[in-house]
């Protein structure tokens, strides 16, 4: 073979700093350390181990949401029913053991069906209607909202759920979805443990697995991906029903928190995770993201709303902390973005 023969550019050894500015995470991590150093001197009580264990709750409650929504706007699509569909789990699992007065993990199984069967549908009429995701998922926030407080008067007579606290299996069920771990005499919310799981799980699926390329290849570009053998409309259900799972998991730590739900709850949060993934580095336009980069992006959020309390601030300033990180996080990653473009 000849010395001088063409070399493959994809067979050229990347530089370190070229695949750091390629990571669509950096321009979150890079905001997270300023959050982080500014409440630090902000806020006389931000570093200490018990704040930053509310910190880090406060974060996975959105992170949890966060990573599916995430996977799903690298997959080009949205979810506005993402916030009412966790409300709307918690209130199946939380009615359908008391009204038919089942071990609550009847229940649990009960409302994991069902969820999934809303996220599967949000895919399956996105794919055969060919609709925009706004219009598709807006209107099944809408149903949603009416049937979560509809069904709820309904059965319970009241716009919440009576409590299932004294029920079969309720321990154990709160055990794994809204238990508190002690360790070093810090108390941690198991919802930081699924979160870091979910983080890990969606990291692996999008660098490691097929289906990983297909959620680039389809927020890329579908057509080009469906000409190439990429299964379009499987992809979309399957992330569409990845948020719906994720919306399981935080109904249920909803629930088995508080006993009884409140069916107007959920209302607004879907635009808080989209806000966490984008922060995180996801383009609007689909294609380009990452799990790590949503959480950093949630971390934020649990930083800037607790830290505002911490400092002893007026807490209704917090929107507007959250709409200039959302812009400064949006302008620092496409800065980001042409730099590492700009070094290939």
């Amino acid at each position: 073979m000849s010395a001088t023969a063409t070399t493959d550019e994809r067979l050229l050894r990347t530089s370190p700093l070229r695949r750091l500015l390629g990571r669509p995470e950096l321009g979150s991590v890079v905001g997270a350390l300023a959050v982080f150093v500014f409440f630090a001197f902000a806020a006389d009580s931000f570093l200490r181990a018990a704040s930053l264990s509310t910190v880090l709750y406060a974060s996975s409650t959105i992170g949890i949401m966060a990573v599916p929504v995430a996977l799903l706007m690298i997959g080009g699509e949205f979810d506005l029913s993402a916030g009412v569909l966790v409300t709307s789990s918690a209130l199946i699992s939380s009615m359908f053991s008391y009204q038919m007065t089942a071990n609550v993990w009847v229940g649990v199984g009960v409302s994991l069906l069902a969820t999934l069967a809303i996220g599967a549908f949000n895919g399956f009429m996105l794919s055969r209607t060919r609709l925009p995701s706004f219009i598709i998922t807006l209107g099944t926030f809408l149903m949603l909202t009416g049937m979560n407080l509809g069904f709820t008067k309904l059965i319970s007579g009241t716009v919440s759920t009576k409590t299932i606290a004294d029920m079969e299996g309720f321990p154990s069920a709160r055990d794994v979805f809204a238990s508190t771990l002690t360790v070093g005499g810090i108390d941690f919310k198991i919802t930081i443990l699924w979160w870091f799981a979910l983080v890990a799980v969606a990291s692996w699926i999008l660098l490691r697995t097929r289906a990983g390329n297909w959620i680039f290849a389809v927020g890329g570009n579908k057509d080009a991906a469906r000409a190439v053998g990429v299964p379009v409309t499987a992809t979309k259900i399957g992330l569409y029903m990845g948020v719906a799972f994720g919306a399981w998991i935080a109904g249920q730590h909803l629930l088995f928190s508080y006993d009884v739900v409140q069916s107007g709850e959920g209302v607004g949060n879907e635009l808080i995770y989209i806000i966490a993934a984008v922060i995180g580095g996801c383009l609007i336009t689909g294609g380009y993201g990452s799990a790590v980069g949503s959480a950093v992006g949630a971390f934020i959020f649990g930083m800037t709303s607790k830290g505002i309390v911490f400092a002893e601030w007026n807490p209704d300033w917090f929107k507007f902390f959250l709409g200039a990180m959302l812009l400064l996080a949006t302008l620092l990653n496409a800065w980001v973005r042409k730099r590492a473009e700009a070094t290939k």
